[in-house]
């Protein structure tokens, strides 16, 4: 018998059934609850030869094309067209597909086998998939020899979810997905779909209802307030890996680390992620900053929350360009020798009704209690961090940004709001945890996994808590319990809030009252070595009235800019890493406002703003120089042994002194003089093996806009003993002013 008749020859002792879709499935299916459409449709062995059936609303007729082989489905009403051939084994096939005007040959998408395994199952339902955006989430890819795209998502209350986009007319009725049993997930491999194909997830609820969700692993996202996820891949090629190599060599606690803040769509607007990339990294190399940190990127609908309320987790905004196009912005700053840290927000989540929030009909990324999940300041929902699918996709999150980005720290929002259950409600509001605390150790938990997980994934990356709190621990390693019984959160560095605002506080006082305001720029050095601390001040401190950072400051135009700029000479001598937010560098006296930006106008020459603004900038270009060639600034800012006062109780004066060591015991003097008069012959207790001071630094300066009270000459120690220290000094100090000396 020739091998075509032989595959054709109908299966003997076998009595034909009807190929047709039975009366139930036909029913889920058309009414997007059906859990295994892959069982149903496609091509199936039956008594008397194989079935095939498709589900194709709106198609004219439906015919299976298999070698030389065409043979017409019956069309079975609804979309649904079935026939029997009498075959031996389920053949190579393709669907001839005619509509009205149109005939389309494709692929049968419930002809393939999940594009999942076991292990990734596995791992999902464990909450332990450590790449978890690359198995959920839209992936172009080959599949069984065809080229398509792989849709899956963790939907476990859903009663059935369908894929609609750009290339079904938003209609998700023929593309049904299936369910991968208990790990919630569901996957449909499309054949023939590639990228900037337009996706969303449609979900039949448990009460039968139905709601169109944008895909939560989404990597790509349309520009707000539009909402749909994009089917992407990257082609991005590399070229920091110098950079990456380098990063690891030295703890960030032990490095020279400062940020400068920046919101990309208002630095300056207008701008794509490939136009910021050539300007920004040259501001910033320019100005000496090692490190920028990026507010949110990730996708948000409301670009007034300045990327605090994300929808998009894995995708960066599109308002700016393409996830690659990213990738080049990130590639150019390490080029240029600048850090890249990036604002992370796991706490909390916006309503939007096609985002997070009830995602498959009922609580899932949020609490299942509603006390527990409405956030009571942002009008956001919390994760739930207690489950471990939740828990996996934030954590897995933060691994994204670093691995795919090239992220080199994270930032993590509003930390305390995690740590406490009962942060900012009422009695009656909150449930005491298993213990009787108010500590939320589900978040406890999620926090230590996310930073043990990425310390151990991504060499040389830093993570950076915003905790407001007396926390004990935030940069504790993980494995080392403090006095209150927890382990340490495992955070690199922690925003030093308490500095930040006892520091301004001080500052806005009239020099004349400073003296009763002393202990508030003493008082950090209290706790300066109980966490590892950057000192922040950041946009948080120049809206809503607050101010911005030269405007906090008392006195005239000419005093304030005096009081600013000792005030940051002040800070990057204070032990700690320091962070200043864009528009602070040249003494805006605005408040920032992410419509515009900051005023760039101010520091143009025919304004008039060489010793106004630009001198500003120019006193943070040298302050950064000088403090990346000065360890004693850096290098033990979290041990003791770097720091010792010389005075600090020198109230009446407005004047602080101390030393700075290095790891060599090489020291620097750092005095601060927050006073608008010029103090003569002043003494300064010194050590005695340094035989002459040179001044490194004086924001007094004319060139930064000050009286150029400044000393040129070296500073020879007397033997007599001073402050506690067995030399002594002395120095002219300037008004509103600080010094930076090193050793001649």
């Amino acid at each position: 018998m020739p091998e075509d008749a032989q595959r054709l020859a109908p299966p003997e002792a076998e009595i034909a059934v009807s190929p047709a879709v039975d009366a139930g499935d036909r029913e889920r299916l058309l009414h997007g609850t059906h859990h295994a459409p892959h069982s149903v449709l496609g091509a199936h062995p039956v008594p008397g030869g194989v079935a095939f059936r498709a589900f194709r609303p709106y198609a004219r007729a439906v015919t299976v094309v298999s070698g030389g082989m065409t043979v017409g489905l019956h069309d079975d009403g609804d979309g649904f067209f079935s026939g029997l051939l009498p075959l031996r084994e389920v053949p190579a096939y393709r669907l001839r597909v005619a509509y009205e005007g149109t005939e389309v040959e494709t692929e049968d998408a419930y002809r393939f086998l999940p594009t999942l395994g076991e292990l990734d199952l596995h791992l999902i339902g464990e909450g332990r998939h450590e790449e978890l955006w690359t198995v959920l989430g839209a992936h172009p890819t080959a599949h069984q020899g065809v080229s398509g795209t792989r849709f899956s998502v963790w939907s476990p209350n859903a009663l059935g979810v369908r894929v609609a986009g750009s290339f079904n007319f938003w209609d998700g009725t023929g593309f049904p997905m299936r369910s991968l049993g208990s790990s919630g997930v569901w996957e449909l491999f499309v054949p023939g779909i590639g990228e900037g194909e337009l996706y969303k997830f449609e979900i039949t609820r448990p009460d039968g209802s139905k709601t169109l969700r944008a895909d939560p692993m989404a990597r790509r996202t349309e520009v707000p307030p539009a909402t749909s996820s994009i089917v992407t891949s990257s082609r991005y090629e590399w070229g920091d890996a110098q950079w990456l190599e380098r990063r690891a060599e030295v703890p960030a606690h032990r490095a020279p680390l400062s940020v400068y803040e920046v919101h990309l769509p208002s630095w300056r607007p207008g701008l794509t992620y490939r136009q910021l990339a050539e300007q920004l990294p040259a501001y910033v190399k320019d100005l000496g900053f090692t490190h920028v940190e990026l507010m949110p990127v990730a996708e948000h609908p409301f670009g007034g929350s300045w990327g605090y309320q994300v929808t998009g987790f894995y995708a960066p905004t599109a308002r700016l360009g393409t996830p690659d196009d990213f990738r080049y912005l990130v590639d150019a700053l390490h080029r240029a020798g600048i850090g890249v840290i990036m604002d992370w927000v796991p706490a909390h989540f916006p309503r939007d009704e096609w985002a997070l929030a009830e995602f498959d009909g009922r609580p899932l990324y949020e609490h299942s209690d509603p006390l527990r999940a409405a956030h009571p300041d942002w009008g956001t929902l919390e994760f739930d961090f207690g489950r471990r699918e939740v828990r996996n996709f934030l954590v897995a999150n933060a691994l994204y940004w670093c691995e795919e980005f090239h992220i080199d720290g994270l930032r993590v929002d509003a930390v305390a709001s995690m740590l406490y259950l009962d942060y900012s409600r009422e009695p009656g509001q909150w449930t005491p945890n298993e213990h009787g605390g108010r500590e939320n150790l589900d978040a406890v938990a999620f926090l230590q996994e996310m930073n043990a997980t990425v310390y151990r994934r991504v060499p040389g990356v830093v993570t950076i808590a915003e905790e407001s709190t007396a926390w004990d621990g935030v940069t504790r390693a993980t494995h080392h319990r403090g006095p209150s019984g927890f382990g340490g959160l495992g955070f690199g560095l922690k925003w030093n809030m308490g500095w930040m605002h006892d520091s301004l506080e001080y500052m806005s006082h009239e020099p004349v009252h400073r003296r009763y305001h002393h202990g508030e720029m003493t008082f950090s050095m209290v706790y300066a070595y109980s966490e590892n601390y950057v000192l922040p001040i950041s946009h948080d401190e120049v809206v809503h009235g607050k101010r911005s950072l030269v405007s906090k400051m008392p006195g005239d135009w000419w005093r304030r800019r005096a009081d600013l700029r000792a005030y940051l000479g002040f800070m990057w001598a204070h032990p700690g890493k320091q962070l200043l937010f864009m528009g602070q560098e040249f003494a805006q006296g605005t408040e920032w406002s992410e419509a515009h930006g900051p005023d760039w106008w101010l520091l143009d020459p025919h304004y008039g703003a060489e010793a106004d603004h630009r001198g500003v900038r120019d006193l943070v270009r040298d302050l950064n120089t000088v403090y990346r060639a000065s360890p004693a600034l850096w290098q033990y800012d979290t041990e003791p042994a770097g720091f010792r006062w010389v005075t600090g109780d020198a109230a009446d004066d407005n004047v602080l002194a101390f030393l700075r060591y290095d790891a060599d015991g090489s020291p620097l003097l750092a005095v601060s003089h927050f006073a608008p008069v010029v103090r003569h012959d002043y003494r300064i207790g010194v050590p005695d093996d340094v035989p002459a001071w040179h001044e490194a630094l004086n924001t007094d300066a004319a060139r930064y806009g000050g009286s150029d009270v400044t000393s040129p000459d070296t500073v020879k120690p007397e033997p007599q003993g001073w402050h506690g220290l067995p030399a002594s000094i002395r120095l002219t100090l300037p008004p509103l002013a600080t010094v930076w000396l090193h050793p001649a």
